[in-house]
């Protein structure tokens, strides 16, 4: 029985790519069933923003203006894409951390890292939607500089991103806290490999 740990001889290159390795294996395969109505609005909105761009684009360099509204609505249509899209990426826990440090935490400290990165995302996302329900009723009375549209719709894209957030963000909260989920944790990777080495010998 040999005594070498299950980390040692593998540099941090060899940490990056098996971790790597590991969320393209969790990757779920593409359903339809996976993708909510939020998700088809914000690729919708997408295309809208693309089409858009495209026009000024041709417009400016191969007809010789530009239309002035394009700027503009290209601006605020990648305002709703962002927010839009954000509600997907909460539901799927898919939003930017540093799941490279949990690899090296003990499971207890993880799990309270977890839990205060759920609870400070309920609050910002609260905030969100109070500052959004304040601003719409005041930016209602205010247009687009090119167009005649109401500033105030784009903030109630805005806030109803907020609401969504907030309702998938507790959910995920005590989907978190049911599961005692910590992303590859220490204990759990060492004792993974630990089973796999033992499995494989006779």
């Amino acid at each position: 029985m040999s005594n070498e740990r299950p980390d040692e001889g593998r540099s941090g290159t060899d940490e990056i790519i098996e971790l790597i390795k590991e969320q393209a294996a969790a990757e779920p395969e593409f359903s339809y069933r996976d993708y909510h109505i939020e998700d088809y609005i914000a690729l919708a909105f997408f295309w809208f923003l693309s089409l858009v761009v495209f026009s000024q684009f041709f417009t400016r360099y191969f007809l010789g203006f530009s239309m002035p509204w394009t700027e503009e609505g290209a601006r605020y249509l990648l305002v709703c894409v962002t927010f839009t899209g954000s509600i997907m990426a909460v539901r799927r826990n898919s939003h930017i951390f540093v799941e490279f440090l949990y690899r090296y935490l003990p499971r207890k400290v993880g799990r309270a890292f977890i839990s205060f990165v759920d609870l400070s995302r309920v609050v910002f996302m609260i905030i969100g939607l109070w500052l959004g329900y304040r601003i719409i009723p005041i930016t209602m009375r205010r247009y687009l500089v090119t167009m005649r549209i109401p500033l105030g719709w784009i903030y109630l894209v805005v806030t109803v991103g907020f609401a969504l957030m907030l309702v998938w963000s507790v959910v995920l909260a005590y989907r978190h806290w049911r599961d005692a989920y910590v992303p590859s944790c220490r204990e759990d990777r060492i004792g993974a490999e630990s089973e796999s080495k033992g499995g494989g010998s006779t």
